[in-house]
């Protein structure tokens, strides 16, 4: 036998070897990851999901593909959250007050007034307090990533501008489903109602509720202008966003792949806050532009409405336990140099 001729044969035989490894390798697809979240793609939340579906696709050379679901199209935050303990869904980003029910010391971010400013949420949130809080998730079927920013809430409403407690007699104000939220504006004088976001526009359109609150940035997005004339600066809440993951699903990731999770959602914290900000300086202009009016709610008033609200943070201290309550105020109170 010649040279050539080995060669040859050689070379066929490698062929003939590789050729079904090669159709192998071309057949492994990416781990799809479902990604649902309540707001348009348009949205700060959108832009964010997106930002992290990249860092996603970048940091796992292609192996992990992020599929964003918006506008609530895989159900509301409720309906997500069961979909990931039950192992349906992987992803989801959403409001920590839904998920009181299934954790209760998220009811602490409920707490009216917690937050002076967003340095002080941050530094709460991204510490041991907010990693303890989401540490508790896990018991539950659920891996919490990181806290995003929604941001402070504002009331609007299409009956008067709130400016005094005295205003909230008579409206009809949606609020998410989540008890704190209910007996909160209960309290201040309002006829709360629990409802899902997802409904909420077609709810206003309607006249079946009279007014909601939220931060400028989601008012700006979901049109609430359209449909709402009084806007009232109350910062009444600092609202955060949870990333979470299914555990029955993360639990099936390598250390590398969970790694790559993890960078990408911090990366995404980082530039969804900046994002958020510099959007929210500039909705309250557009909104204004677009025609709703605007007032500021006076210190003092503000001040009156923390005042009724104390049976409310009382309870909320109990329900998170004294324990994280006392380290939460004390950390607050630190930093303000109390």
């Amino acid at each position: 036998m010649t040279n050539t001729r080995r060669t040859l044969l050689a070379a066929t035989g490698a062929a003939v070897l590789t050729a079904p490894l090669a159709g192998l390798a071309q057949d492994i697809k990416p781990r799809l990851i479902r990604f649902g979240y309540g707001l348009n793609e348009q949205s700060n939340q959108g832009r964010a999901v997106k930002f992290f579906a990249e860092q996603v696709e970048k940091n796992s050379g292609g192996k992990m593909k992020v599929r964003a679901v918006g506008a609530a199209a895989l159900g509301p935050d409720v309906q997500m959250q069961q979909a990931l303990i039950g192992g349906a869904q992987e992803m989801m980003v959403g409001s920590t007050a839904t998920l009181v029910g299934i954790t209760k010391e998220m009811a602490l971010w409920d707490t009216p007034f917690l937050f002076n400013n967003a340095k002080e949420a941050d530094a709460i949130l991204d510490g041991p307090i907010g990693q303890k809080v989401m540490d508790k998730l896990q018991d539950k079927g659920l891996v919490g990533l990181v806290y995003w920013e929604n941001g402070f809430r504002n009331m609007t409403n299409n009956k008067r501008p709130i400016t005094k407690m005295e205003d909230f007699d008579g409206i009809k104000l949606r609020v998410m489903q989540n008890n704190v939220y209910l007996e909160s504006f209960r309290k201040l004088g309002a006829n709360a109602v629990p409802l899902p976001f997802s409904e909420l526009f077609s709810a206003l359109e309607t006249r079946t509720v009279d007014g909601q609150e939220n931060p400028y940035n989601t008012i700006l997005s979901s049109k609430f202008f359209e449909v709402q004339k009084y806007l009232s600066v109350t910062n009444h809440v600092y609202s955060p966003w949870i990333v979470l993951v299914s555990k029955k699903w993360w639990d099936t990731l390598s250390k590398d792949e969970q790694k790559v999770l993890l960078d990408a959602a911090r990366a995404s914290r980082e530039f969804e806050r900046r994002d958020t900000r510099e959007e929210a300086g500039r909705a309250l202009a557009e909104l204004k532009a677009k025609g709703m009016q605007i007032n500021e709610l006076s210190p003092a008033e503000s001040a009156r409405m923390r005042d009724k609200l104390t049976q409310v943070n009382a309870g909320i201290a109990v329900n998170v336990g004294l324990d994280l309550w006392n380290e939460t105020q004390g950390a607050l109170a630190k930093m303000r140099g109390k």
